[in-house]
């Protein structure tokens, strides 16, 4: 679908409103401040995807970007001096500090202080795919960040891999030459199949030129992938086809964000009227085995730290790390179906990260006091870590 077709709205004469932040970055973000380019989501069709529905696009004005950038930076003058004669200040010295600066903004008070606490080395620039605005406002809002900011050490950004795919080699350089390190794309599937269904308004194709002009361009790439998106009937069409996708762009990351089921998500209308499948536990860590083994003749490095994720340890680089992944996946579908289940249980409790937390007699114990008291057994553990997963969606 043209870039034109999505819902993109710019407000004439907006009054700026005072610093803004989004609701959403990824978490290897966490410490970053963050810098909010447009508000919401321009596709905002993924039928997975519960965040933005409901609320219309927008980009908001270059110059009020720019007042954000200049908001922080002022609180940033004179707070670090501050920082700098003591190893701590109270709050009546920080009061004392910033009281000239006019217009007061709490929002962006607290975004500066909250950076300083985080070490000041990365921006993330909100919201969902920040690399639909003009390539040269993109690259103003970038140089004025390295100017102000010149010590940051990583600027990185959302982008939708349609969006990605539009954008000249020319200018994403010029982005990357500018400050901007990496791209964050939600790839989510590299099958055709399952990203018709579930409506990403993107193509495998088009994911991998994508991915492959970030890579050209000089910036890390992020790849997002999501285990259990193709449900039963595609489960391995979804592994089989998102491992080969990869394997053509060979990103810096991978990192693995299972499926889940958010009330306010079509796919979960769609699972309560049976026309998704979601696939059980085991099933989920047969096609996560499978997109494993079939990853290769990449340098990429996996991560799966997400509390969603059956296995939230694993980690590795390939090549030399794939052996230690696979075995780690096997091992648990090579555990009795007790023992999967008192994984499973303890995991979705937040008790285990990894399998390895199931040697500690401690953990081990807590976990099967959760399964006894619940009653859990192989044949209803399913539906009720489906309960327990609706905590964190």
């Amino acid at each position: 679908m043209a870039e034109s077709q999505e819902r993109v709205v710019k407000k004439k004469e907006e009054p700026y409103g005072g610093f803004e932040q989004g609701p959403i970055r990824p978490p290897s973000e966490a410490r970053s401040l963050l810098i909010r380019v447009s508000r919401n989501c321009p596709w905002n069709r993924c039928t997975f995807c519960p965040v933005y529905k409901g609320s219309k696009f927008s980009l908001r004005p270059t110059d009020h970007v720019i007042e954000d950038i200049e908001a922080v930076h002022h609180y940033l003058e004179r707070i670090l001096p501050l920082l700098e004669q003591k190893k701590q200040i109270t709050q009546q010295e920080l009061n004392e500090a910033v009281r000239d600066v006019q217009p007061r903004d709490p929002v962006a008070y607290q975004a500066a202080i909250n950076w300083i606490n985080c070490g000041m080395e990365s921006i993330f620039i909100q919201d969902a795919n920040s690399l639909i605005i003009k390539p040269r406002d993109l690259i103003a809002i970038l140089k004025h960040m390295r100017r102000r900011f010149p010590w940051t050490k990583r600027i990185t950004s959302y982008a939708r891999s349609h969006t990605v795919a539009r954008i000249s080699l020319e200018d994403l350089t010029a982005m990357a030459e500018a400050g901007l390190n990496r791209i964050h794309i939600g790839m989510e599937s590299g099958s055709d199949k399952v990203l018709k269904k579930v409506q990403k308004g993107a193509t495998k194709e088009i994911h991998i030129k994508a991915g492959r002009l970030v890579k050209q361009a000089g910036m890390e790439l992020s790849e997002y992938v999501m285990p259990g998106l193709g449900g039963k009937a595609l489960s391995r069409d979804h592994a089989l086809e998102t491992a080969d996708a990869l394997n053509q762009i060979n990103a810096d990351f991978i990192r693995i964000r299972s499926l889940a089921l958010p009330p306010n998500a079509p796919i979960f209308e769609e699972h309560q009227k049976g026309e998704f499948d979601l696939l059980t536990g085991v099933e989920t860590a047969e096609e996560l085995l499978l997109f494993l083994q079939t990853l290769d003749g990449i340098t990429t490095t996996i991560k799966s730290d997400h509390i969603l994720n059956l296995f939230e340890t694993l980690e590795g680089r390939f090549p030399q790390d794939k052996a230690k992944m696979v075995a780690e996946v096997q091992a648990f579908l090579d555990l009795s179906p007790q023992d999967q289940v008192l994984y499973q249980v303890g995991r979705r409790m937040g008790i285990f990260r990894g399998l390895q937390d199931m040697k500690d007699p401690g953990q081990a114990n807590q976990a099967k006091g959760v399964v006894s008291r619940m009653g859990i057994t192989p044949e209803n553990v399913d539906a009720i870590i489906y309960e327990l997963m609706q905590r964190f969606v």
